[in-house]
């Protein structure tokens, strides 16, 4: 199965340090990152934890294996940032051209 451009594009966002691009992929009020167990809902929260620990601390995602099923892709890779370097695995759930939940962790 293909993997889907919202998630590619994504990726790429991330990559390119785009900032406002990165938060654009999630609801406004609904969407939602899990970091290492740690819940963030909606752009307010997300930008927060996006800027310290995410894009803003230099983030670089170098993924080495997707998966997709359904609505929900997994990525693994090696996430490169000022803030965690090593393995992760990324899991989106996906709702057309949103991201409506991020879960991330090793």
């Amino acid at each position: 199965m293909t993997t889907p451009p919202v998630v590619l594009s994504f990726i790429d966002a991330v990559n390119r340090g785009d900032t406002s691009v990165v938060l654009g992929f999630f609801h406004p009020v609904t969407g939602v990152v899990v970091d290492a167990g740690r819940r963030f809902v909606g752009h307010k929260e997300i930008a927060s934890w996006n800027e310290r620990e995410f894009v803003g601390a230099g983030g670089r995602l170098i993924p080495s294996d997707i998966r997709t099923e359904g609505h929900v892709v997994t990525v693994v890779g090696r996430w490169e940032s000022s803030f965690y370097t090593g393995p992760t695995r990324f899991v989106f759930r996906l709702d057309g051209e949103r991201i409506t939940e991020l879960s991330m962790g090793q």
